[in-house]
């Protein structure tokens, strides 16, 4: 199968046109003809992953493996050391960023992983809800399967909430609920918020967005004729 192929399959399932202007989803590396024998799903690619990825194969992630312009193909920064790796390899790498989040990702997320129920909203998702707060503190810990979650408290009751996975907090003027969720909340962000009187929940950025492996192979299933493998990137924080 050719990149080509899978990538007008992705295009199908979630236009590359839809994506932001700073944003650099579609193929990072790689050539449109070359052939491949598999493909691998991640959240974002890293040095593990890349040590098992089969030669000849193409690997999808959520996030872009270059954002920024590269002067230099010389290993001394994330970006270049995994570009040569993967040229060694013949590894080509298609991502689907910001134009799968309005599409799939936020609503995935808040359907499948939260159960709760509403509309997207470009960049976000409002599910209509009616609990005091700390439940809803709870009850997303459970749901994600997570022993701690940053928080800001600003009101005792929630009826909407806002989800916007990754870091979503450059959105903040947009929310129309009594809580956001999003991940990679700043200290000023938190105070601006506690004063508009919009509650917090830092879902993450990693714990957010790790579910974009299963929602796009779900998705993939039985529309593409090669081997699909889900695989994932390690979160780089730990709670010591």
């Amino acid at each position: 199968m050719k990149v080509r192929t899978v990538y007008d399959i992705l295009d199908d399932i979630s236009s590359f046109s839809l994506q932001e202007e700073w944003d650099n989803s579609g193929l990072n590396v790689g050539d449109f003809e070359s052939e491949i024998s598999k493909i691998y799903i991640s959240l974002d690619l890293d040095e593990k992953i890349l040590e098992k990825v089969e030669e000849n194969s193409l690997i999808i992630t959520h996030h872009p493996l270059i954002f920024k312009a590269i002067k230099k193909v010389i290993p001394d920064k994330f970006s270049t050391k995994l570009l040569i790796k993967m040229i060694e390899k013949n590894i080509s790498h298609i991502a689907m960023h910001t134009n799968f989040d309005k599409t799939h990702l936020n609503e995935y997320f808040v359907k499948k992983i939260l159960g709760f129920n509403g509309e997207s909203e470009d960049f976000m998702f409002y599910a209509d809800v009616d609990m005091k707060f700390d439940e809803l503190v709870e009850y997303v810990k459970r749901k994600m399967n997570l022993d701690y979650l940053r928080v800001v408290k600003a009101k005792e009751r929630v009826r909407k909430v806002a989800v916007t996975t990754g870091a979503g907090m450059s959105l903040l003027d947009l929310v129309k609920a009594d809580c956001f969720l999003t991940g990679d909340i700043k200290y000023h962000e938190a105070m601006d918020a506690k004063v508009r009187g919009i509650n917090l929940i830092d879902i993450t950025h990693y714990h957010s967005e790790k579910y974009f492996v299963e929602c796009l192979y779900e998705i993939l299933d039985g529309r593409i004729d090669i081997e699909v493998i889900k695989t994932n990137s390690d979160d780089p924080f730990n709670l010591i």
